[in-house]
């Protein structure tokens, strides 16, 4: 037996040793500098309302009902998806006298039951306000493009070409950008999508276009031509959903003074009252703004794009204007492709700077005015979002449209990098998941992106109780959506598993002041050409072969380069934010990883070599040439810097991405979490000046089609602070115990074994000893269990009666007898009893049916008479008779649930049990059974689908029986304890 495996390995139950440490002992909880998470640590919910028809009572009742939950934050936000009807938007509509009223009484409200009002920018997304239309300045633009065909020598005379593209409802006015002629490349022709077309011949002939006509003539020398007119105008984009005010809400310039000022000025016209700019300085949380979904069937404008251009890039867009033209999301022209991609990257690069010194910078400084954050979730385009990520108060990612967990390490690097505190997260978004989402598979896939950088949740979302056309179980924003089920998920009290949310979030909010403490440790920095985030793109090696055994990895842009923690000290990147032992640069992902650098970045890289930072490439870059159009003398410098860097000692190339393995030897890396084998084991890792605290998940859910496996293996951990000790902390019951079994290695780190059942978590925390520590601790056990008692005393657990063997760290071996101890038990027979939820005499209103059966085997609620359609609560009680040799002093039990739908509570003989791990499904019943009768009761709460089904069989009809309850098999696992002598 291996020497930290015993715990793991010798028991009769699988699951015994993971329930053992919540039964007593020690809190710890000042040795880990861990506290009762404040609300503003806690999660959140996105909040819904039907615009502002809204009863300032229930606002404020729903407010207390989410305190009550231990949430500690909402987001109010106008989202009406799900309405067949359109609302009376001059009474009700955002912005209106009734939206200031309702927003003052959450902010009221929230205040008292010290709650974080957070409040969207606008009536859902994109930021739009009432007070513009599509053809003011401050509106959202594009630039449209007409085409005449022109054969050789032929000659055009008439209208200036209209736009191929249609314009947007309400936009009545356009200007006249540019007019062109180009001649279609061989090869091509008028009709290719993209048209290839002749760089050289591009011809401004604007000043021929007089009164709305031109004139042109094509030279006669056998090839078509093309007349290509540029028109600028309003894109006419309005938020989503049903109309939101009267007049109607434009979506603005995001690139634009202007636009940003429409919005403040509306807000400071038309919401902001003095009582609400005094309640949102006392209980406001943070301006939020979602992606940025600017949409445009034409091409993405703002008026300043060609002198900008032209100041920021050196050289004039227009003549190369063609092949940045779209239309519905494809580019319209072409010259040849390395000079597409120069262009396009050289635009993007100058959208990314209007969108931060425009929109971004201007909107946080006035948020910060209002004692008010700004959230944003800083990707939509193809712009940097890893640096915007930098500058943000708040970055935020999204579990439904982010395709992989590198996805929240794009962010997580900008985060960590500017030194912001936060990455947040749009949580639990399930298409299709309306009414059938389950909190255990929520928290499966939230618990793998909090090892990838997130630290906060923003639940999507609360449901306002009512809204005009809904049905029962009351409004919800997305449900139904386009006539089925709709996605995202309508929480709250008219779900049954709302009486279980308390222990789901408290233990979030604990998870969630782990990963606020201190500063998030990196080992190895990506450098991303192109800083997008949502593009699912992973790391050179490090995602598929170094995160399964204990490497971790961010994401960098080059303009986190310029940021003031962008230094080299000690070998180390950033040493007061991530400290990245090393950079890997890799081609740009986004082109074929073409061998492209910024020379700027190849001179930072130069000078990190030469700090002493690791830097790893990858593939020959003798081709290298800089991104965007070359001036000159650019690409061979690049070459240059790139063999000056090779030359370094602190620098390795390899051949391509397998061969990283290598470079890490030759560099001699190493991380700072180390697995004893391959596996589906995740962690994050935080650390401040008293302690470092390590976040592990079993990663249930990243591989398509897995549901992963128990993971059972020893870890090895670096610890910053001298003197340090592990304690296990544990989010469910916020306890914090020393670690009894772990080894000392050469170096001084720390080993011990993690064992986690799929989607399970565990808090390692690496601390000086305080209060009652262990004198002694364990490097090998026959026993089941080993832990530390309150005393400071160790004690073994085991399922069987013997005499087990425990080595202290001081090497001697102790012998420790158990008695007697009775064997496992099947629970098979239960009385249930199913508080049946039913449809009300209206969309709000609940009526409950009892169902009462007892049951002789277990079985899911759709094969039990009666219960095939029902959802609910349901109720498990049964009675275990004990010896007369049982002693609670010396015998405890463990409860196997074996299969629960979804979450549940146990009590034993009429108490209740501390939460326990809703993924584990292992209760520690401890020292609560006595000789004799035994009561034990499980509650098991469901979701609402299974009577949606046959409630409103239209919307939710398709959808597949879940199967409800307590299915087991259930044992009742005894074990005893005794004093290990030290």
């Amino acid at each position: 037996m291996g020497a930290l495996a015993g715990a793991a390995t010798a028991l009769s139950s699988a699951a015994v040793g993971q329930a053992l440490a919540q039964d007593s002992g020690p809190t710890g909880a000042s040795a880990v500098g861990l506290r009762d998470p404040a609300a503003a640590v806690r999660p959140k919910f996105r909040w819904w309302w039907p615009d502002a028809l809204v009863d300032t009572g229930e606002i404020a009742r729903e407010i207390r009902e989410i305190a009550a939950t231990g949430f500690g934050g909402v987001e109010i936000a106008a989202v009406t998806h799900s309405m067949d009807e359109q609302l009376d938007t001059v009474r009700y509509g955002w912005g209106t006298a009734a939206w200031r009223a309702a927003v003052e009484a959450a902010l009221r409200e929230a205040k008292k039951r010290d709650v974080v009002v957070d409040l969207t920018i606008g009536p859902a997304w994109p930021a739009a306000v009432p007070s513009i239309t599509p053809d003011s300045r401050a509106a959202a633009k594009e630039l449209a493009h007409g085409v005449a065909v022109l054969e050789s020598g032929t000659t055009y005379e008439g209208p200036v070409p209209e736009a191929v593209s249609e314009a947007g409802e309400g936009v009545t006015d356009q200007r006249l950008l540019l007019v062109q002629t180009v001649r279609v490349s061989a090869g091509s022709t008028p009709t290719s999508v993209p048209v290839r077309l002749d760089r050289d011949t591009v011809t401004d002939i604007t000043d021929r276009a007089a009164g709305g006509r031109i004139s042109w003539t094509a030279p006669d020398d056998g090839g078509a031509w093309l007349l290509v007119a540029y028109w600028e105008r309003g894109s006419g984009q309005r938020p989503e959903g049903r109309d939101h005010t009267t007049p109607l809400a434009y979506v603005v310039d995001h690139f634009s003074d202007a636009g940003t000022r429409a919005v403040t000025d509306f807000w400071e016209e038309h919401i902001l009252t003095p009582s609400i700019r005094t309640l949102l300085k006392e209980t406001g949380g943070t301006l939020f703004e979602d992606s940025i979904e600017i949409e445009t069937d034409a091409t993405l404008w703002t008026p300043a794009l060609p002198a900008e251009f032209e100041r920021r890039m050196g050289y004039s867009l227009l003549p190369h204007l063609a092949v940045f033209v779209e239309k519905k999301e494809k580019y319209a022209f072409s010259f040849e492709p390395s000079l597409d991609k120069a262009i396009r990257r050289d635009v993007m690069e100058v959208v990314t700077e209007l969108y931060v010194e425009h929109h971004l910078r201007p909107l946080q400084t006035w948020a910060h005015t209002l004692g008010l954050k700004l959230r944003i979730q800083p990707y939509g385009l193809e712009t940097d979002a890893i640096y915007k990520s930098a500058l943000l108060d708040v970055t935020e990612g999204e579990s439904l449209g982010f395709k992989n967990l590198d996805d929240f390490r794009c962010l997580a690097g900008g985060r960590d990098m500017g030194g912001r505190p936060l990455v947040s997260n749009e949580a639990g978004g399930t298409a299709g998941g309306a009414y059938s989402t389950k909190w255990t598979d929520t928290l499966k896939k939230l618990v793998t992106q909090y090892a990838a950088g997130v630290n906060q949740a923003v639940f999507h979302g609360f449901a306002y109780a009512d809204a005009p056309g809904a049905q029962w179980p009351g409004f919800a924003a997305f449900s139904p959506y386009k006539g089925a089920a709709g996605y995202g998920e309508a929480w709250g009290p008219r779900q049954p598993l709302w009486r279980h949310t308390p222990q789901i979030a408290d233990f979030l909010a604990r998870v969630q002041q782990v990963l606020q403490t201190g500063v998030n440790r990196v080992d190895i920095g990506v450098l991303r050409q192109k800083g997008y985030a949502g593009s699912g793109l992973g790391a050179p090696w490090f995602t598929s072969d170094g995160v399964p055994v204990g490497w971790t990895h961010t994401f960098l842009s080059p303009r986190l380069l310029d940021l003031p923690s962008a230094v080299v000290r000690d070998g180390r990147l950033a040493p007061e934010g991530p400290a990245l032992k090393a950079l890997l640069v890799d081609g740009d992902i986004m082109i074929n990883r073409e061998h492209t650098l910024q020379l700027d970045v190849a001179e930072k890289l130069l000078s990190y070599a030469r700090a002493g930072l690791p830097v790893i490439l990858i593939g020959d870059w003798s081709d290298a040439h800089v991104p965007g159009l070359a001036r000159p003398g650019d690409n061979e410098r690049l070459v240059r810097l790139l063999d000056e860097l090779q030359e370094l000692k602190t620098v390795h190339t390899v051949a391509d991405r397998p061969d990283v393995s290598q470079a890490i030897a030759a560099l001699g890396l190493t991380r700072d979490v180390e697995y004893a084998q391959s596996s589906m084991l995740l962690h994050a890792h935080r650390a401040d000046s008293t302690a470092d605290y390590y976040f592990f998940a079993n990663d249930a859910v990243s591989k398509k089609g897995s549901t992963g496996t128990r993971i059972t293996q020893d870890v090895t951990l670096t610890a910053h602070v001298k003197g340090a000790i592990p304690y296990r902390f544990d989010p469910w019951t916020g306890t914090a115990t020393p670690v009894a079994l772990y080894a000392r290695t050469d170096d001084g780190r720390v080993r011990l074994t993690v064992d986690l059942q799929p989607g399970a978590v565990t808090v390692l925390v690496l601390t000086r000893p305080s209060g009652a520590a262990p004198k002694r601790y364990a490097t090998a056990t026959q026993a089941d269990d080993i832990r530390v008692l309150e005393d400071g005393r160790l004690e073994i657990r085991a399922s069987a009666p013997g005499t087990y063997t425990t080595t202290l760290d001081n090497d001697r071996s102790v012998a420790t007898t158990i008695g007697p101890v009775p064997s496992p038990v099947s629970l098979t027979s239960w009385k249930l009893t199913v508080d049946d939820w039913r449809p009300g005499a209206s969309a709000t209103e609940t009526v409950h049916e009892q169902h009462e059966l007892n049951l002789d085997a277990l079985a899911p609620w759709t094969l039990l008479p009666g219960l095939e359609d029902v959802s609910g609560i349901g109720r498990y009680r049964t009675t275990v008779r004990l010896g007369d040799d049982w002693d609670p002093g010396t015998h405890g039990a463990v409860l196997e649930l074996g299969g629960v739908f979804d979450t549940f509570t146990v009590r034993a003989n009429g108490h209740d049990l501390p939460p326990v791990d809703q993924l584990t499904l292992v209760a520690d019943l401890g020292s609560r059974l006595r000789p004799g009768a035994n009561t034990i009761e499980v509650e098991v709460a469901t979701t609402l689908l299974n009577r949606l089904r046959v409630a409103r069989p239209a919307v939710f009809g398709d959808g597949k029986r879940q199967d409800y309850g307590l299915t087991g098999p259930v044992r009742l696992v005894p074990y005893a304890r005794a004093t290990v002598r030290t």
